[in-house]
């Protein structure tokens, strides 16, 4: 795009720290366009029309264009984002939006598919570990303490974010000019496990692969992001509601006794909160992990909804001898007429129908737990392993 001159307004979608901001200003520099920088929490709607009243001005007068990096625009609701469609659509801006939650929920369609997204990937160790050597070279920094192993240890806690890298080594440069500090005092003070923002996406998606893990029964995944949430502030009943779902949908009639205790969970999570109750989960997410897995009622439950679309089933008159007749005239109508009730025959056999006409003989409960798809790799897996038994 740079190339061609041909810069168009895109968002850069990235966790914290992968140069959003950066990437931002090296356009704005390299298209000699001019630079303006807004944040959304606390920018206003008017300075905003403002810059580009000034915009469309020198776009006119001096044929410069104008970038307008705003930063977190997801923090900008409905109306102000719209302000934006205008001066994008005719070329009075070139908008380069940041954010660090997922845009398709975040900003409005309108002026998303008037942008080119980008998605930042995390910086990976080996990048930060360069950023930091070339800062303590810009510093002019050398310390016996501050060698290659301590700086890729302050990379590897910064969760590929190169701020966090980087602040990290400004204290260590710090703290290492006391004569008496060690790189373990060091490490102890500046490090700790980092979290997620629970506010954020990584809110959804560790529920998400916490759920799973479960579903593929595998307990040690499942307690490494029930751990992680938990240490990242999650409340712990909406951890223990998940559970709930999980016990239906996935373990389901396999066995029985596990919406038992995931309701005894949730209802533990109110009554002793953390840091206790981080034990009742552990105790719920590891037998829901080896418990049998059956998706039966789940599924007769979607093909039972799925009925329901189609024309003219989901107003099936119900069959009169299912109806109650609490009077006179429900009953001269027909109302309960012919209805056996089940306990009063030898073991509650009957035949009887119970679906409306129109979906007699229609049956949305599956005989099968489970699927019947093979997975490639795991048949891969099989065949190899006579091999190796060999």
């Amino acid at each position: 795009m740079l190339d061609e001159k041909k810069l168009m307004s895109m968002v850069l979608w990235g966790k914290s720290g992968t140069g959003k901001t950066t990437i931002a200003r090296l356009l704005a520099y390299e298209s000699g366009s001019k630079f303006v920088e807004i944040n959304s929490t606390s920018t206003k709607l008017e300075e905003v029309r403002k810059i580009f009243a000034e915009a469309l001005k020198d776009l006119q007068l001096t044929g410069k264009k104008t970038i307008v990096f705003c930063d977190e625009i997801h923090r900008f609701s409905k109306t102000q984002q719209d302000a934006f469609l205008g001066p994008v659509e005719s070329g009075t801006i070139t908008l380069i939006a940041a954010t660090t939650e997922n845009p398709s929920f975040k900003v409005i369609s309108a002026l998303l598919s008037r942008c080119r997204t980008f998605t930042l990937d995390s910086l990976g160790e080996d990048d930060l570990v360069k950023i930091l050597e070339r800062a303590m070279v810009a510093e002019n920094y050398t310390s016996p303490l501050l060698d290659a192993e301590m700086l890729r240890y302050f990379a590897s806690f910064s969760d590929g974010d190169a701020r966090t890298a980087l602040n990290l080594l400004e204290l260590a440069m710090s703290l290492s000019r006391n004569p008496s500090i060690t790189k373990e005092e060091i490490k102890k003070r500046l490090t700790k496990t980092l979290v997620y923002d629970r506010a954020g996406d990584q809110h959804y998606e560790n529920i998400s692969a916490l759920h799973k893990s479960i579903r593929g029964s595998d307990p040690n995944a499942a307690l490494y992001y029930l751990s992680r949430m938990l240490k990242s502030g999650e409340d712990p009943r909406y951890i223990a509601r998940r559970l709930i779902v999980v016990a239906s949908e996935d373990v389901g009639l396999a066995d029985n006794s596990m919406l038992s205790l995931a309701t005894a969970t949730y209802s533990a999570c109110e009554k002793i909160g953390m840091p206790e109750c981080r034990i009742n989960l552990s105790h719920a997410v590891v037998a829901l992990s080896l418990a049998p897995k059956s998706t039966r009622a789940y599924r007769a439950l979607h093909a039972a909804e799925a009925a329901l679309e189609e024309p003219g089933i989901a107003s099936l008159p119900i069959p009169l001898h299912l109806r109650n007749a609490p009077t006179k005239l429900m009953k001269e109508m027909g109302y309960s007429e012919g209805y056996k009730y089940n306990p009063d025959y030898l073991d509650g056999r009957v035949k009887q129908e119970y679906l409306p006409e129109g979906l007699r003989g229609r049956n949305f409960l599956e005989d099968t737990d489970l699927g019947t798809k093979i997975d490639e790799d795991f048949v891969d897996e099989d065949t190899l392993r006579p091999e190796l038994e060999d």
